[in-house]
């Protein structure tokens, strides 16, 4: 791979890594007895699909440190896309989300496969969440056995167990808050650490950090990276209402029934005066809101302009990141990639 970024390569360099690793690891466990089929099968799908930002954030973090193309990286930074694949299974579990890249979710998938079942439904849900959980142990598995010195690896190991920390406790956050009364500050405090933290700023610390990133630089790696994270985090919650189920690949009425902590929501109520928050609360309050339900509450954030207040919200995260990268003495392949990444990962469709 020569200096000048080119995604689409990348890409295919790291889908062909995690491709091979699982489908090993899936066939190791599909041969323990056949009923473990489909379980396998949600394994391999798991990692089928996926645009492969945290692992282009964590290549990037190495190589603005000063280090060259590294296939052994490559496959340290798949593992940052294991971890992601194990959140995913385990988000869609929790929020019971219908749909991921145009698919049924694990869950739902693996329902259909136990349809002669006498428990379908809640032994899939069980599956699924281990599924979730034997993703993240390969996400460790593959780091650890990427071929990097290990005197490399044992530096980024304490970064693992930040990482997993804070990504769980978003999550919890986010179960805790879901139903509450609509907080801006809470809601950007769960996407931190729910999203923002595991997507940029772990990933770019531990290539860092594996590169052998000093201080300074990693410092500036995470006055990047947060601000980065989050502004993603708010187009993902501008898409998961208003982006097109075709272009997204996931249902866009998961987040207002399910009334999870959104900024969105937060700055709708923020900006409604007493009618509108009769409105929104009748409208929330259904058990089954239906599209004419989803369309009202869209109207009434539009006319409230909540949705511009989110766009101006990652506006001012872009510039903060960007900022923040063109403040450090990096090599200009590395500013021109992670600038590319930047917009990558905010301005897009799905």
């Amino acid at each position: 791979m020569t200096d000048r970024w080119d995604p689409g390569t990348f890409k295919h360099r790291v889908d062909a890594v995690l491709r091979r690793f699982v489908a090993e690891e899936a066939g190791l466990f599909a041969a323990v007895d056949p009923l473990l089929g489909p379980v396998a099968e949600q394994l391999e799908a798991a990692v089928a699909d996926g645009k492969r930002l945290r692992a282009a954030f964590c290549y990037w973090g190495w190589r603005a440190a000063g280090q060259p193309d590294s296939d052994a990286l490559v496959r340290a930074a798949a593992s940052m896309e294991l971890v992601h694949a194990a959140a995913v299974v385990h988000d869609d579990l929790i929020d019971d989300s219908p749909l991921r890249h145009g698919r049924p979710t694990a869950h739902l998938a693996l329902r259909a496969a136990l349809r002669d079942h006498p428990d379908a439904d809640g032994t899939a849900r069980w599956l699924a969440m281990l599924v979730g959980d034997l993703l993240m142990s390969l996400a460790g598995q593959s780091f650890a056995t990427c071929g990097l010195p290990a005197a490399y690896l044992a530096r980024a190991r304490p970064l693992w167990s930040v990482l997993a920390r804070e990504l769980i406790a978003g999550e919890c956050l986010e179960i805790l808050r879901t139903g509450a009364g609509p907080d801006t500050e809470a809601s950007l405090k769960v996407i931190r650490y729910k999203t923002a933290k595991y997507t940029v700023e772990q990933p770019l610390l531990i290539g860092g950090v594996l590169a052998g990133a000093g201080g300074r630089l990693r410092e500036g790696y995470s006055a990047y990276g947060l601000p980065l994270g989050e502004a993603f985090q708010l187009r993902d919650d501008l898409l998961g209402l208003f982006g097109a189920p075709e272009h997204t690949g996931k249902a866009n009425t998961d987040d207002v029934r399910g009334r999870r902590p959104t900024a969105l929501l937060a700055e709708t109520w923020r900006l409604a005066r007493a009618a509108d928050r009769e409105r929104l609360a009748t409208l929330l309050g259904s058990g089954d809101l239906d599209a004419d339900g989803l369309d009202a509450v869209r109207e009434v954030m539009c006319r409230l302009g909540a949705p511009d207040r989110i766009e101006a919200m990652i506006g001012v995260r872009v510039t903060e990141a960007l900022d923040a990268l063109h403040a450090l003495d990096v090599p200009a392949p590395a500013t021109a990639a992670l600038t590319a990444l930047a917009h990558s990962a905010t301005v897009r469709l799905s």
